[in-house]
């Protein structure tokens, strides 16, 4: 399959010698375009890590807490089996994908950046799955079973929407490795998982152990603050 040229023309803009390639997922059926393993394994130059910094090729990677999500879907198919999902930040599409692969109905892959877009499309043609897109969470109608959050949280400014979730969707599932003593009124803890981010970009152990938490609307809150990085 040929490689998504906006995509690639993108990535060697960030860094010259970056390849995206098709790369099967561990533990599941899956694959995505990501950037090759190699070209991580050097010395960046000051100008690349600054447009690394500053212009993350998010969709580039198959991030620890969506690989995560994607697996525990494929064996818990049930959270999605012929139910209307939204995947919130979708980044590479992974949790999208699986989604579809475990039976929804309908999964909408939602995220701001077009190219984030555009890699869940190259994906879904990749796993053989049909997805629509949005860019606007806030545009969508209250009409989902279920809203997917994965790898979201590690921007202290994205923590209030964990109140939003519910307002489209019946119920939420979120998968993080970064905010620590994740405490929320209407979000419970369901399971601990494990996951590592695609290519691996030596990232601390901890942030390998993935938490799933489960929201369902009109669940009794109780006041407990989130506890951020």
């Amino acid at each position: 399959m040929n490689t998504p040229l906006d995509l690639q023309l993108s990535l060697s803009e960030l860094l010259g010698d970056a390849r995206l390639v098709i790369t099967d997922l561990p533990e599941t059926s899956l694959k995505l375009w990501l950037i090759d393993a190699r070209n991580m394994d050097r010395a960046f130059t000051p100008d690349e890590t600054r447009r690394i910094l500053y212009e993350p090729p998010y969709w580039a990677f198959c991030w620890a807490s969506g690989l995560a999500l994607a697996r525990y879907l494929a064996e818990q198919p049930q959270w999605v089996y012929g139910k209307r999902v939204l995947d919130f930040g979708t980044g590479s599409g992974v949790a999208a994908i699986a989604a579809a692969k475990a039976g929804a109905l309908e999964v909408l892959a939602c995220d701001l950046d077009p190219l984030a877009l555009s890699a869940c499309r190259a994906n879904a043609e990749l796993n053989d799955v049909q997805l629509g897109y949005s860019s606007d969470f806030f545009a969508e109608a209250d009409r989902f079973d279920l809203i997917l959050v994965a790898d979201v949280l590690y921007d202290r400014e994205n923590l209030p929407l964990l109140d939003q979730f519910l307002t489209r969707g019946q119920q939420a599932l979120v998968a993080d490795s970064r905010v620590r003593d994740f405490r929320h009124p209407l979000y419970q803890p369901l399971e601990m998982l494990k996951a590592l981010t695609l290519p691996d970009l030596a990232e601390p152990h901890e942030f390998r152990n993935v938490s799933l938490y489960h929201a369902q609307r009109g669940r009794a809150a109780f006041s407990l603050p989130i506890q951020p990085l």
